[in-house]
């Protein structure tokens, strides 16, 4: 799978690239990441990307033309097709479902906005979706497209080194993960009851029903947090 992102920090999206499970899966040739900067671009001596709002208002927009630009490099730096996902607070939310649609995809274009955003000329021509990470406010898009990159790249075949990490994760059925625990039986005096001892038994999914453990704790936390 191949991932490019359109950013404004490139050395930011390769540094998350370059780490953890979705490092290991560049290095198994399992997914690929690039970065675009549109400022690579713009005209002029500045490489401006922004301007101010038309009609007026706070803050600065990114502009049309570099972006575009910037999308056609990306795209043409690969024969097929390519979804393009704009990372925007007024994306549908990203959930398990979703990446695991990503994950199929041959091909992503990450849209990092700044800002006060995108010119929404730009989005309505040449963005197929927009997803958002949460209700919260960033400085960029770029976290959102880490965040992306980390949950897709995991999930390609033979990123993680057990077959089956991926398919006991939460949300994976729809419920969160039972408890986990290490073999030291106490700590700081509280001591673990013997019956929790079966968490670190074989945990598949379809074995969860005859298991002291695995089952109730999914399901406790899962409708019970904290």
């Amino acid at each position: 799978m191949r991932i490019d992102v359109i950013t404004l920090f490139p050395d930011f999206i390769r540094s998350c690239a370059e780490v953890g499970v979705v490092g290991r899966a560049g290095e198994r040739g399992l997914i690929s990441i690039e970065a675009w900067n549109p400022r690579d671009h713009a005209p002029g001596n500045y490489r401006r990307v922004d301007e101010r709002p038309f009609g007026g208002g706070p803050g600065m927009v990114m502009m049309i033309e570099p972006l575009r630009d910037c999308l056609a490099a990306a795209r043409a730096a690969l024969p097929g097709p390519a979804r393009v996902v704009y990372l925007s607070p007024q994306g549908a939310p990203l959930d398990q479902d979703k990446v695991r649609e990503l994950a199929a995809l041959p091909r992503l274009i990450l849209l990092c906005g700044r800002y006060e955003g995108v010119d929404e000329r730009l989005l309505a021509a040449e963005v197929d979706e927009e997803l958002s990470i949460g209700d919260y406010v960033l400085s960029g898009g770029e976290l959102a497209a880490a965040v992306v990159i980390d949950a897709v790249g995991r999930l390609q075949e033979g990123a993680l080194n057990h077959a089956g990490s991926a398919a006991q994760d939460s949300f994976e059925d729809g419920l969160l993960d039972c408890p986990h625990y290490t073999g030291r039986w106490s700590m700081s005096s509280a001591r673990c009851r013997r019956c929790c001892a079966g968490a670190t038994m074989p945990r598949s999914r379809a074995g969860a029903a005859s298991s002291p453990w695995v089952a109730p704790g999914c399901g406790v936390r899962t409708c019970w947090p904290g």
